[in-house]
């Protein structure tokens, strides 16, 4: 039975009424056909798979499941849905408690809403397509993104894929085969067994947070969160500083509540970005409209005024610094300093005869001198002050102390270690809401298999390395001295990720995919990088495989005091498989045991994870089972193992789709980051060199300047941003601007999660993804608000409609991030807005990805005006003949 009559079936409508009525009709009619071609339009809500009873209430006798929500937007929150016959017909959210502030409800967005116009889409992949004009003796690669596609089976996609690995192994060795992988790949174990791969790694959305913060002792990326306090204590905060925050689009849900419920018990605002976004308005925040990539300037003016109110009225606390950092002043060097620069004396100008006064800094951040010294006084340290950062100034390159600059102005102020007080940065999931994880995942089981080759390409080199055949080695685990290498890339994987489009440099990343002998791609839509392949699979989604939880790690966790769980929904639908399974079936192509690869299932998975999750009691201390397992629970699973005891029964969390630690105020569970080591830094030292935290840091600049990109100091000082606000001047002294006047942010967008659902309609028609600009800049070029404009950078060109407003500083366009790229083959102009269309690869100190370092000139389109992208059709693979 189809789709289309399953639904049919399950919502008692006629076969014409519910392609009239439903949008997943679409899903359903497309399944016939490779390359449909219905537009990606929304026309009627999905209320109207409903039937009614004679008293006007729903009727509906089917069954709740908790659904996966899995994109990686920082909320990870719940969802549920009405399963009748096999088929979705309803949706909603988290009901699993009544809601409060203390316990809320962990609500999915919009996004998570339109997650059942993901699953059951027109543009799914329905079945495994192979480049018309290419074969493995003739590649074409120059028809990539542009050439047809023609069906084929799995075992024809199977033997292309292995022969052409088999190809590159025996002819280049196992160095030839590139995976490129988000945070998870299937494909590393089978490769792995193949004999090995070559590897790409980034600082992803980390950027200089990703690596520093563990040198200097400022440690974030560890468990737990050792920066930010809990959630309950920001409303003991009096003022709640917040650079580069928009939790409000990035990270909706708990992550914003945090913010206003700390508003609520008192707290002002005071936000620093060169867009006054959605946050800043709902918290009432004094706006401090910065330059794009100044933040480090900023911040050194915002020194030199603390020193200088310091001699007036005694805002500085010695008493913290002298303690528990070294590195600030001559008298507190650590022992192993190779020289005596020591911070105060660089903000006050002694080594480069210039002092970081708050007009220095004004002239390079653009924020005015008076409003950095009041500042100044606020982070004084009688007042109860977070200083907070999210990671979108560290996406930047040559920022690579920021974190250290951070570090070092809270602690000018002592805001560490103490209720009400805190620095540090605020990575969407853990927003707010520092702390070890309440309730934490167990492991799989699995066996690793390690990767015969040590080969891994910064992503601020790889379509470098590809065309031009060398690159910096940097050790397998990224940060160790440079050995410059020889590379011969010949086949491109792309899987557990969209790397092509979520890459800086796409221009060449398009050049150096048309290059190689053969790409691959598993994607569940014709994204970027499936577009620009020879062999593409189709994967199913999280809500057609095996039961799952989301959580309770530092990668995945979407807050400290819950974990996601969701069940299977629905077969896989068309010929989709999962990773997995693909993993192992390929596999066996090339001449590897399924047992291998994955000894046990993804059930048997889900089965360990579970049985070995943890939560902390009451107490806040003591470790137990979370969950609680019957043998009838084992034999519905299907799976091996013993039944035990747990906090919460299996049955019960499926029910609520979520494990979630039920708070209150004055519970034991909560968090003041670096505490202990704050009361006595000689018996809780923190993990450097001299035990303390290292605003001298010789261990960290002999790290980056090892690497060989670009050098650092061991106190963190000012380097001129690559593509960043000194460089859009062809005269820096004179101010005379230069060819790229203006500078691009990539403000994460309520329509997407990074890229994924960029094709939702509902959300294109919710979501327009214009360019913004000031109205002093689009009045100079001649722009009215809805014109299709033109960005030009030094490597890429794209239209979009232009947004005017006086929500962002002048000098500043904010394109948002994720936009699939439609590049015009003729012209070369990308019509969609993707953001790393415009953006360079620039390697630079730490290898840190400057997404939020680029400049442009932008103008009035002269060629046919954009329409909106909801009237677009559907993004699908041309079959042979269209």
């Amino acid at each position: 039975m189809s789709y289309l009559d399953r639904v049919q079936q399950a919502t008692q409508m006629s076969r014409r009424g519910f392609v009239a009525t439903t949008a997943a009709a679409t899903a359903a009619l497309a399944a016939t056909s490779l390359a449909g071609c219905s537009t990606n339009k929304v026309e009627k809500t999905e209320e109207a798979a409903v039937t009614t009873g004679s008293d006007g209430r729903d009727i509906i006798n089917g069954e709740w499941k908790a659904a996966a929500c899995w994109h990686n937007c920082g909320g990870r929150c719940v969802n549920k849905v009405l399963v009748k016959d096999g088929v979705v017909v309803r949706q909603k959210t988290d009901d699993s408690h009544e809601d409060s502030a203390d316990y809320p409800q962990q609500r999915s967005c919009l996004r998570g809403h339109a997650q059942r116009k993901q699953v059951f889409a027109a543009d799914r992949l329905k079945y495994p397509m192979k480049r018309k004009n290419w074969s493995p003796d003739n590649p074409n690669g120059d028809l990539r993104g542009i050439d047809e596609w023609e069906r084929i089976s799995w075992d024809e996609a199977y033997k292309y894929i292995a022969d052409g690995l088999q190809k590159a192994k025996e002819q280049y060795g196992n160095r030839s085969i590139l995976l490129l992988k988000g945070w998870n790949s299937e494909l590393t174990r089978t490769l792995g067994l193949f004999g090995g791969f070559t590897n790409f790694w980034d600082t992803n959305s980390y950027g200089s947070w990703d690596k520093c913060p563990n040198i200097i002792g400022f440690n974030v990326n560890k468990t737990p969160d050792q920066t930010i306090n809990d959630r309950y204590d920001l409303r003991n905060c009096e003022t709640i500083v917040m650079m580069a925050m928009n939790p409000a689009w990035s990270a909706a849900g708990s992550q914003m509540l945090n913010y206003l419920e700390a508003k609520k018990a008192g707290a002002k605002f005071i936000y620093i970005d060169p867009m006054y976004c959605e946050s800043a308005a709902a918290l009432d925040a004094e706006w401090l409209p910065i330059r794009p990539a100044t933040d480090m300037p900023f911040m050194f003016g915002l020194a030199y005024a603390m020193l200088e109110q310091d001699d007036k009225e005694g805002i500085i606390d010695w008493d913290f610094l002298n303690k528990c950092t070294v590195g600030f002043d001559a008298d507190h060097m650590p022992a192993d300093a190779k020289d005596n620069k020591n911070f105060k004396d660089y903000v006050m100008g002694t080594y480069d005869g210039t002092p970081k006064t708050p007009e220095w800094a004004s002239e390079i951040c653009g924020i005015e001198a008076d409003a950095i010294r009041k500042l100044a006084v606020t982070m004084g340290k009688k007042n109860k002050v977070a200083f907070l950062s999210s990671a979108a100034n560290a996406r930047v390159n040559n920022v690579d102390s920021l974190p250290q600059l951070v570090m070092t102005i809270g602690a000018m102020g002592g805001h560490m270690g103490k209720s009400g007080h805190m620095t540090g940065t605020t990575m969407h999931c853990t927003s707010g809401n520092g702390g070890y994880a309440l309730v934490t995942n167990g492991k799989d089981g699995l066996p690793k298999i390690e990767n015969p080759v040590d080969d891994a390409i910064n992503g601020n080199e790889i379509w470098d390395a590809i065309l031009n055949g060398h690159y910096k080695f940097t050790g397998t685990g990224h940060y160790d001295p440079a050995e410059q290498r020889d590379i011969d890339i010949h086949v491109i994987y792309s899987n557990g990720g969209n790397k092509l489009q979520t890459n800086v440099g796409m221009t060449k990343g398009i050049e150096a995919f048309r290059k190689v002998d053969m790409v691959v791609s598993h994607a569940q839509f014709y994204t970027t990088s499936a577009r620009y392949s020879d062999i593409v699979l189709p994967i199913s989604t999280e809500w057609e495989r095996a039961h799952g939880l989301i959580g309770g790690n530092l990668v995945h966790k979407s807050n400290r005091e819950m974990v996601q769980a969701y069940e299977r929904i629905i077969d896989p639908m068309f010929e989709s498989k999962s990773d997995q399974d693909i993993a192992c079936e390929l596999g066996e192509k090339l001449g590897l045991k399924k047992e291998d690869i994955y000894p046990f299932d993804a059930e048997q998975q889900f089965f360990n994870v579970l049985t070995s999750m943890k939560v902390i009691d009451a107490d806040g201390k003591t470790e137990k089972n979370a969950v609680k397992v019957t043998d009838d629970d084992i034999k519905a699973l299907g799976v091996d193992g013993s039944a035990q005891d747990g906090e919460l029964e299996y049955t019960e969390l499926m029910k609520r789709g979520v494990y979630q630690v039920e708070r209150h105020v004055g519970d034991n569970y909560g968090y003041i980051a670096l505490e202990d080591f704050c009361k006595d830094p000689e018996k809780n030292p923190v993990d450097t060199p001299s035990g303390k935290l290292e605003i001298y840091s010789q261990s960290w600049a002999d790290m980056v300047n090892a690497i060989g990109w670009s050098t650092i100091e061991p106190i963190p000082t000012y380097i001129p941003v690559a593509n960043g606000y000194e460089s859009s001047f062809a005269d820096w002294g004179s101010k005379t601007p230069g060819e790229y006047p203006l500078q691009v942010i990539n403000p994460h967008y309520l329509r997407r999660a990074h890229t994924a659902f960029d094709n939702v309609s509902w959300l294109r028609e919710a979501w327009t993804n214009p360019v913004f600009i000031s109205r002093e800049d689009a009045a100079a070029a001649g722009i009215a608000d809805g014109d299709t404009v033109l960005l030009t950078s030094p490597v890429g060109k794209c239209v979009r409609p232009a947004t005017v407003t006086a929500r962002v500083r002048p000098g500043v366009v904010a394109l948002p991030h994720g936009a699939w790229v439609q590049v015009d083959e003729e012209t070369g102009i990308d019509q969609a807005g993707a953001d790393n269309y415009l953006i360079a690869q620039t390697p630079t100190g730490a290898a840190v990805s400057g997404y939020n370092s680029a400049l442009c000139k932008i103008e009035k389109y002269t060629g046919t005006a954009l329409g909106a992208d909801a009237d677009l059709p559907a993004r699908m693979p041309l079959k042979d003949g269209e």
